[in-house]
């Protein structure tokens, strides 16, 4: 029987965090320097409690004007710094609550530039194994930043993203471009199977990629995600997949 993990970007803002929370295994929870603050953390780890959902630290670039997708080339101490800080603030609000942090997602562009950046990848490997070597890191399915953790000796969650078209080298096409995202619901649908079933998914050139998927990503930022997220959700149901953290 397939099984499929479901994450969505929880705290940073958004008001269907609750709703979301009940569709989802796994909630990413912003740590405040992209989006969001101590008292969104705080519900957003009661929420996930309440409704039995794995947690994960998100955290980003200190780019709030920008929502952390504006490429950065910060120190080493620096983001070593700025990574300790976010995992920090998470396991102190988690902490509070009796719930464990699970694994680590880089958000936006330090998410991206990881995927394909040797230096970059390797201290976010290396800042998580210092906090705790047992977490998780949460990453783009076959990118370079998983590669590395995983030689590393740091067990990782390949993500797959049911909105998101696909370069031929199995890179997110960038958001600056027309095609990036995918519009219709059938299509997202159409991906999302075909990445959890027969482990491939078409890139904008019609090539088909192969992607390990053990978590999908879903949006969460307006009332159509929600409502899409639950479509999702039916749409696995009925094809006997599992969801599970």
């Amino acid at each position: 029987m397939k099984r499929i993990d479901l994450n969505a970007d929880i705290a940073e803002g958004f008001p269907y965090d609750e709703a979301l929370l009940k569709l989802l295994s796994s909630a990413n929870i912003a740590c405040g320097l992209h989006a969001g603050n101590a008292v969104e953390m705080h519900k957003a780890v009661k929420f996930a409690k309440e409704n039995n959902v794995r947690i994960g630290a998100h955290p980003s670039f200190p780019d709030r004007e920008n929502f952390g997708r504006t490429a950065m080339q910060l120190a080493p101490q620096a983001l070593m710094a700025y990574l300790r800080y976010q995992l920090g603030a998470l396991k102190a609000i988690a902490d509070a609550q009796g719930i464990a942090i699970s694994y680590v997602k880089p958000h936006g562009a330090l998410y991206n530039q990881a995927a394909k950046d040797t230096a970059l990848s390797q201290l976010i490997v290396r800042t998580i194994q210092q906090f705790n070597p047992q977490l998780k890191l949460m990453g783009l399915a076959g990118s370079l930043m998983l590669r590395i953790a995983e030689e590393e000796g740091l067990a990782t969650i390949s993500e797959v993203f049911a909105d998101r078209h696909y370069m031929p080298d199995g890179s997110l096409v960038p958001r600056n471009q027309p095609n990036a995202m995918v519009e219709s619901d059938e299509e997202a649908i159409t991906q999302v199977l075909q990445m959890v079933m027969e482990e491939k998914v078409r890139a904008i050139d019609g090539s088909f990629v192969p992607v390990k998927a053990d978590s999908i990503c879903l949006h969460g930022d307006n009332e159509h995600s929600l409502l899409f997220a639950q479509r999702i959700v039916a749409e696995l149901q009925k094809h006997h997949i599992v969801i599970t953290a």
